[in-house]
């Protein structure tokens, strides 16, 4: 892979404030890209700019913008992206999971994680189409699961629901503007440790045991971390996957052998 092979890049991100997204975004920055990193959270976009200005080495390309955006905001997604008639990639980073089997899901909780999981996909792909299809090319990454249609977990009934809608999502995105210069892929990450995780562990009561039992279903022994998944990224954002698309690409430390 080379360097800047994403330099000038016009870049949407979700759920950038921290974890993969934040990692994705600084990584697209050091190789010259123009990000729009969105968040629910101001806070960590702050963070994420002083991350910007102290560690990446500056690109005379990149250019970092930062707006706070609530992905089940139809109406915020609109005001976002009207104007931009320019964007070459979009990563549908954002994303809840919800613990518990089917028993433990009631229709609230069911509707927020399709409306943050999917709903949200669907709607940030809709507006950025039009100025896609009229320049001709486009990516569009969407972070789906290994637990998903690719693999059931126990307590993850509808958060591995909603993945795998995520990736029916970006087959029939893939399949419906192939012969137009848009190409649609998705991410299939096994356990990350980000700060979700983090509160996910936590909230089982005992975070030794917890950390215990995501490491035990890893067959590599150990959790990914963000700069585990940023290589996809940065192959999915660049030119390099042209030929690439309607595909979904498990980074899971060997889940799914």
């Amino acid at each position: 892979m080379h360097q800047g092979r994403v330099r000038g890049k016009k870049i949407l991100i979700t759920a950038a404030g921290q974890g993969m997204g934040a990692a994705s975004a600084l990584a697209l920055l050091r190789e010259g890209a123009s990000v729009i990193a969105t968040d629910i959270r101001s806070d960590l976009l702050q963070e994420l700019e002083r991350s910007f200005e102290a560690t990446v080495l500056k690109h005379p390309e990149a250019r970092l913008q930062t707006q706070a955006l609530d992905v089940t905001d139809a109406e915020a997604i609109r005001a976002l992206m009207t104007p931009l008639d320019d964007l070459d990639v979009l990563f549908n980073c954002a994303g809840y999971v919800h613990q518990g089997s089917i028993e433990q899901c009631d229709e609230a909780q069911w509707d927020h994680s399709f409306n943050l999981n999917v709903r949200s996909m669907f709607r940030l792909i809709q507006a950025s189409l039009p100025a896609m299809l009229a320049r001709g090319q486009g990516s569009i990454i969407n972070m789906a699961s290994v637990c998903s249609s690719l693999k059931g977990l126990p307590n993850r009934f509808v958060y591995g629901t909603t993945k795998a809608a995520v990736i029916g999502l970006t087959k029939s995105v893939a399949a419906d503007f192939v012969a137009r210069g848009i190409r649609c892929n998705a991410i299939a990450p096994g356990t990350v440790e980000t700060p979700s995780l983090h509160e996910r562990m936590l909230a089982l009561g005992d975070m030794q045991e917890a950390r215990r039992m995501f490491t035990s279903r890893q067959p590599m022994g150990r959790l990914a971390q963000p700069d585990d998944i940023v290589p996809i990224v940065l192959y999915l954002a660049s030119d390099e996957s042209a030929f690439a698309t309607g595909q979904v690409f498990a980074i899971d430390g060997g889940m799914t052998i």
